[in-house]
C-alpha cells in the first residue's frame, strides 16, 4: 500500500481528530474533580539547567569593593591588559568596580539569541550595587561550556544609605540585583523531542497508588495499554503510531488529563507558631479523650484598719488579705469510636473549646497511644 495514498492519508487524520476528540472529551469530565497530570508529573529530560560565571559590575559610587578583595583587583587588571593596557594591580584602588557572581537557569527547548534572567550576587565586600552595570560575562554549564552571556544595568529593588554613620536607612538586600533579559543564549541543548517513541513521566512526589491512576487514566483515554508504571514515581508511555513524529502534541493531551493523586496520612505539626495541618485520611481507632485545665488565681485585697475613738497610741494601717482560687476545667469526657474522620475529632474538640496547642498536646498523646493512624512530623 503506498503510504502517498490520499484515501490513506485523509484516513489517519480522521482517526487522529477522533481520538484526539475523545481525550478532550474525557479532560473535560476529569479535570473539574482532579488534579492534572502536567501538575503532578514532569517530562523525564525536560527540565532547567543551571548556569553560572564570575564577572564585574562598574559604575558604582563610591560602594564597590575595598582593597582587602585582592581578587577584584586582580580581575580588573587582567581586563584591562586584554585590552591592551597594562597597569600594575598594586596600583589600583577603585571604588566603583564590585566582584559579582552570576547565576541564571537556562529553560528547556531554549534557542540561540533568546533572552533569560540574570541574578547578580557580591562576593567581595561592596556595599551597594545600585546603579552599576555588569560587564559581558560568559555563563556556563556544569559540563564547562558556555551557553549565554549576560550584560546590563543591576536592578537591586532597595538602598542603602548612611549604613556606617549609625542612623543609616536600609531596604532590601542591595549587594544582590536582579537583570531582567540580561543574558543572551549562544548555544542550544540539541535534542529531537518528537523522535521519541517512549515518554517518561516522573511523579513530583511518588506514590504507588498514584502511579497507578496516571497510567490507567492514560489507557482510558486513549483506549489502548499504551502507559504502564514500573514504580511508584515513574510512567513509561509507548507513542502510538498515530502520534509518531508529533510527540508535542501527545504531551499535550496527556498533561492536561485529571487524576486524583493519593497522599500519605500525615499530621503536620508547628509547635512555634501553633499551627495544625491535617490531611482527609487520617482516622483515629476507638479512644476516650478528657482535656482539662488547672487555673490558679491568687486575689489581693487591701483593707484600712484605724484606732477606736479616744484610744491612746492607735495608728491608722493598712492591711492586705490574700485570697487563693483554684479551678479546674470541667470539659467532659470525649469517646472516639474507631474509623471516625480527623475533621469529625476536631469539630468535637473545637466544641469543647480546645485550642491549637490544645490540640498539639493531644495529637502527641493519641501518637504515643498508638490510637492516631497518621504520621506525625513536628517542624
Amino acid at each position: 500500500m503506498n503510504a502517498n495514498d490520499p484515501f490513506l492519508k485523509k484516513s489517519r487524520t480522521r482517526a487522529v481528530m477522533v481520538g484526539t476528540i475523545a481525550v478532550l472529551a474525557l479532560m473535560v469530565f476529569n479535570v473539574a474533580h482532579a488534579a492534572r497530570i502536567k501538575d503532578i508529573a514532569n517530562i523525564r529530560g525536560v527540565r532547567q539547567n543551571q548556569l553560572f560565571g564570575y564577572g564585574l559590575v562598574v559604575g558604582l559610587d563610591g560602594s564597590g569593593d575595598g582593597t582587602k578583595s585582592t581578587f577584584t583587583v586582580q580581575s580588573l587588571a587582567s581586563m584591562l591588559e586584554k585590552m591592551g593596557i597594562t597597569i600594575d594591580p598594586d596600583d589600583l584602588k577603585v571604588k566603583n568596580v564590585a566582584a559579582v557572581m552570576i547565576t541564571a537557569n537556562l529553560p528547556p527547548f531554549a534557542r540561540t539569541g533568546s533572552r533569560i534572567d540574570v541574578l547578580v550576587n557580591s562576593i567581595g565586600d561592596a556595599k551597594n550595587l545600585q546603579g552599576g552595570t555588569l560587564l559581558l560575562t560568559p555563563l556556563k554549564a556544569a559540563d564547562g561550556k558556555v551557553y549565554a552571556v549576560a550584560q546590563g544595568p543591576v536592578s537591586t529593588g532597595g538602598f542603602s544609605y548612611g549604613k556606617g554613620s549609625g542612623t543609616g536607612v536600609q531596604k532590601n538586600f542591595p549587594t544582590v540585583g536582579r537583570i531582567v533579559g540580561g543574558a543572551l543564549i549562544e548555544r542550544e541543548i540539541v535534542h529531537d523531542f518528537n523522535a521519541r517513541e517512549v515518554l517518561t513521566l516522573a511523579l513530583h512526589a511518588p506514590d504507588f497508588t498514584t502511579a497507578t491512576r496516571v497510567a490507567r487514566a492514560i489507557n482510558s483515554a486513549f483506549g489502548d495499554a499504551m502507559a504502564s508504571a514500573p514504580d511508584a514515581g515513574t510512567i513509561k508511555v509507548k507513542v502510538p503510531d498515530l502520534y509518531r513524529g508529533r510527540s508535542v502534541e501527545l504531551v499535550a493531551l496527556i498533561e492536561n488529563l485529571g487524576v486524583t493523586p493519593d497522599m500519605v496520612s500525615k499530621i503536620i505539626i508547628n509547635e512555634r507558631t501553633g499551627t495544625v495541618i491535617m490531611g482527609e485520611n487520617v482516622r483515629i481507632a476507638t479512644i476516650a479523650i478528657a482535656h482539662g485545665n488547672l487555673s490558679i488565681q491568687v486575689n489581693r485585697r487591701d483593707n484600712v484598719s484605724q484606732p477606736l475613738p479616744f484610744s491612746r497610741g492607735g495608728q491608722t494601717v493598712v492591711t492586705s488579705d490574700r485570697e487563693m482560687v483554684v479551678e479546674e476545667g470541667r470539659n467532659p469526657l470525649f469517646l472516639v469510636e474507631s474509623g471516625v474522620s480527623i475533621g469529625e475529632v476536631v469539630r468535637a474538640l473545637n466544641a469543647l473549646g480546645v485550642s491549637p496547642r490544645d490540640l498539639i498536646a493531644i495529637f502527641q498523646a493519641l501518637k504515643a497511644a498508638g490510637a492516631l493512624q497518621a504520621e506525625l512530623q513536628i517542624i
